[in-house]
């Protein structure tokens, strides 16, 4: 039996209209899809992140100096050198005795045992202190006497007191005198001089014997006029 198509319902003839038609279709969607807003609401307000700065500390360099290594020194090279003389020519030493002679035995001289010498002990304060003969007043009157103002301290104007320590050993005499305050102008000299050129002290006493006793004096230099 033969099959036979109506040309009304034969859809083959349609073919490039609908595949157009199927073409726009899809292209004006594709338009319209990208076009499409949507309504914007109430706007979406981020909040301020804050930025906040890192804190730096700031870190001062300081560039260290390496100190410079030593310098060489200069090495003295010793050079060893033979010193052994073998020319040395022989040297005969002749010594005449008598057989007969009768020689002392000989004797080792006796050890003594060595006592150190320890120096008397100097009192600053003593039961009976050390005076001048005379009292205070042959004192100043041997010091007026004596001492005689230095040329330079005296064309300088140079006046004041210099203060001298000094020993009254247990025999009267004086010694190791020391200068405690000096004065310019050969002034120091001057009384260290007088000072030590002193006649005997009556010396000072302790528990009934002479001791030594050290004193300190001062020594006035004045310009009069």
């Amino acid at each position: 039996m033969e099959t036979r198509k109506s040309p009304k319902a034969d859809l083959e003839k349609n073919r490039t209209f609908f595949l157009q038609t199927g073409l726009i279709v899809a292209i004006s969607l594709a338009l319209l899809a990208f076009e499409w807003r949507t309504p914007y609401g109430n706007p979406v307000v981020l909040p301020d992140s804050g930025r906040i700065e890192p804190e730096t500390d700031f870190i001062e360099i300081v560039q260290v100096k390496k100190p410079e290594p030593p310098k060489p020194q200069n090495v003295t090279l010793l050079k060893i050198v033979d010193n052994t003389i073998e020319d040395i020519p022989d040297i005969e030493i002749k010594i005449e005795t008598d057989p007969d002679e009768k020689l002392e035995p000989f004797v080792l001289p006796e050890y003594t045992e060595e006592v150190p010498v320890t120096e008397p002990e100097i009192f600053i304060i003593a039961q009976e202190m050390p005076s001048f003969p005379g009292g205070e007043a042959a004192l100043f009157s041997y010091l007026s006497r004596n001492i005689v103002y230095p040329a330079q301290a005296r064309e300088a104007g140079i006046s004041g007191v210099v203060y001298l320590g000094f020993v009254v050993e247990a025999d009267g005499s004086i010694s190791s005198v020391t200068v405690q305050r000096e004065l310019a102008g050969g002034c120091t000299e001057e009384a260290v001089r007088v000072i030590s050129q002193m006649p005997r002290w009556n010396p000072g006493k302790q528990r009934g014997k002479p001791v030594r006793v050290r004193l300190s004096m001062p020594v006035r230099f004045t310009l009069v006029g």
